[in-house]
């Protein structure tokens, strides 16, 4: 069995052999996950007997979280672009801001949605939206499927009231109403580098070809013609993509106002049509009725594909869970705040390469801040630097270095229509840039430090 450092280089050797499973073999990602989690929980310390229950409790923790989300948001989508909603939300947004400026469009769109709503959800039900903006402004859906990503997940390591950036404000001492609006500006410059100006270059690099099918161009073109159906409204259209999120973040906002009464029947019932499954459930049925006169397939059909569509997403997701948990369970993250802490460096990038690497190996951006501000955060006064600054340093490193232990990494290659190896080019490094892109501003704000009001 592998310790200490032989057991950090063995989970280095577990992703390179899943790299090469998968592009080099072409085998499923679902079961080049299983194999390797297998693997490595087999070489660690992790009694031999104990692996796969610990493989069924991450894949059932994992879809426990975001299963019925994936198989919701699916459906959801399908009655959304069958109804000429997603087309028509397009055709709006495109004419709010023009083609040279959707990319901008949906980097404001991106970060807006996530302080409320969790990647995971965001990204299902937005992903529609992105491939039909694809088509209709000929610019890569890679370009937009890394705005998109980029901007959920770094609003969603930075801006409160996510879990983590909470957690973190609250372990450093931080003012939450100071840490939100700093959380806010330096998660712009974040997305602006690592999703818009990335997204721009990898999207030359990343075409549509084979991407998105005629059919789906040929759906849009006659998705307001005189086919048998009535014409969507531009309004209803947006209604209805907003209905889960405005439900979700209802539940924020009751439980702010009744934050000193949390027993309160509002607080009970926002709780439950706020909950994430729940809101999407609630729209899905709201879609059945309210959009059903502008459908032309038979509901049972739109269903079917859904399903056919879900299945496959939901076992790589849950495999993905499997692995990042087999990861957790051997010790790694321990090992590596062990050398982390025998390192002599700046603070404000100590906290950052804490919690990036620890958001690599453990695969969870929540995971990392939290471990991440237990250690270093009750230590803010003792470095000398700002609660604020060395929390959102925290933050900043657990935008990016997603792989594939993480589930979100499955989420943005499956309803983004990636490769493994485009995933990587796209959501890895995009999101490794947002995190620099969001260090370097910390950086820039503590010149100020004892000016800027908070800090």
């Amino acid at each position: 069995m592998l310790t200490g450092n032989a057991l950090i280089v063995g989970f280095v050797v577990a992703l390179i052999l899943l790299f090469v499973l998968i592009i080099k073999f072409k085998w499923d990602a679902f079961i080049s996950l299983l194999i390797i989690a297998v693997g490595l929980g087999i070489i660690s310390s992790i009694p031999a007997k104990e692996v796969p229950g610990i493989i069924a409790t991450g894949f059932g923790n994992t879809l426990a979280g975001v299963g019925i989300l994936i198989g919701l948001g699916i459906i959801f989508g399908q009655f959304l672009a069958s109804s000429g909603a997603i087309s028509k939300i397009a055709s709006g947004m495109l004419r709010a801001f023009g083609v040279k400026k959707s990319p901008y469009a949906m980097a404001a769109t991106s970060i807006t949605v996530s302080i409320p709503v969790f990647f995971d959800a965001a990204f299902i039900i937005l992903h529609k939206l992105i491939q039909n903006l694809s088509i209709k402004t000929k610019i890569s859906l890679s370009t937009f499927v890394a705005i998109l990503a980029i901007g959920l997940i770094t609003a969603h390591s930075l801006i409160i009231p996510t879990p983590g950036p909470l957690v973190v404000a609250d372990q450093t001492g931080a003012d939450i109403g100071v840490f939100f609006i700093y959380g806010l500006l330096v998660s712009i410059p974040g997305v602006l580098v690592g999703g818009v100006l990335y997204g721009k270059f990898i999207g030359k690099r990343i075409t549509n070809e084979g991407r998105l099918h005629p059919s789906e161009v040929t759906d849009l073109e006659n998705s307001q013609d005189s086919s048998g159906r009535k014409e969507i409204s531009t309004a209803l259209s947006f209604g209805m993509i907003a209905l889960p999120i405005v439900l979700i973040l209802s539940n924020t906002l009751i439980n702010l106002l009744f934050r000193d009464n949390p027993e309160h029947i509002i607080v009970s019932v926002f709780s439950v049509i706020g909950d994430k499954n729940v809101a999407l459930l609630i729209s899905v049925i709201v879609a059945m009725f309210t959009l059903k006169p502008y459908i032309k397939e038979d509901t049972k059909t739109i269903f079917s594909d859904a399903f056919d569509q879900s299945g496959m997403v939901i076992l790589i997701t849950g495999a993905g869970g499997a692995f990042g948990k087999v990861v957790q369970e051997t010790g790694i993250g321990d090992l590596i705040i062990d050398m982390m802490q025998g390192l002599s460096m700046p603070a404000l990038l100590l906290a950052f390469l804490f919690s990036q690497i620890l958001r690599a190996s453990l695969g969870s951006a929540t995971v990392a801040l939290v471990t991440t501000s237990a250690i270093m955060g009750p230590m803010a006064v003792e470095l000398g630097v700002s609660p604020v600054l060395l929390g959102l340093a925290i933050c900043a490193g657990g935008v990016g270095l997603s792989l594939p232990n993480d589930s979100g990494f499955w989420v943005v290659s499956k309803f983004g229509r990636l490769s493994m190896t485009e995933t990587l080019r796209v959501w890895s490094i995009g999101g490794f840039l947002s995190g620099l892109t969001a260090l370097a501003c910390v950086y820039i704000l503590s010149l100020f430090q004892g000016v800027l009001p908070g800090l």
